[in-house]
């Protein structure tokens, strides 16, 4: 019974201290330098970038032709009745403020600009936070966290910095990902020339 005893706390012991002896596993990386040269990323990025380009050229538009409707009521005015004058003033603000509620729909909270944004980064963001927990988990660190979210982090050593490990692994997934595409085009152009 003593020996029992004695076993089980030296055994309890050694547990504590190696897990004492570990320590507190803590990582880093900075998501802007991983998201930079992923490609997949960098297309979205750029379609969207040109979306947002022709939805700004299409509410200036709509602003010129706005200043084109005012200027030209302005010249008119000494030749229309006080009725056609009112009507036109009430076309000029409705005109108004149909291009206010095109930016809104363009650029506003619930805007095109945030949906397309959703749709074409958000899954390349999941895939790097996919990665990150797999490497977390991996080499067994407690934390890790990103250097360019709005922590403020006053030194942080490179060894502990995991950007690159994660943008290799995301273009071995890309590469694999591609690879398995380029067979499926021979399987279906092979399958197509034999019928």
């Amino acid at each position: 019974m003593l020996r029992k005893k004695i076993y089980t706390g030296l055994l309890l012991f050694t547990i504590i201290s190696t897990f004492a002896q570990r320590g507190t596993r803590v990582g880093y990386m900075d998501m802007n330098i991983i998201l930079e040269n992923i490609s997949e990323y960098n297309k979205a990025s750029d379609l969207l970038d040109k979306n947002i380009e022709k939805w700004k050229k299409e509410i200036e538009l709509k602003k010129i032709q706005l200043k084109q409707y005012e200027d030209q009521l302005n010249i008119e005015r000494i030749l229309l009745t006080p009725e056609l004058i009112k009507d036109r003033e009430i076309e000029i603000q409705i005109f108004a403020s149909e291009i206010i509620s095109l930016q809104e729909k363009r650029f506003g909270p619930k805007g095109d600009m945030i949906i397309q944004r959703s749709k074409l980064i958000q899954p390349v963001q999941d895939q790097v936070l996919s990665i990150v927990k797999q490497i977390a988990e991996e080499k067994k660190y407690d934390f890790i966290f990103d250097r360019s979210s709005s922590i403020t982090m006053l030194y942080s050593a490179k060894n502990y910095d995991i950007s690159d490990l994660v943008i290799k692994k995301i273009n071995r997934q890309q590469r694999i990902q591609n690879r398995k595409d380029q067979i499926e085009k021979l399987k279906s152009k092979s399958s197509s020339a034999n019928k």
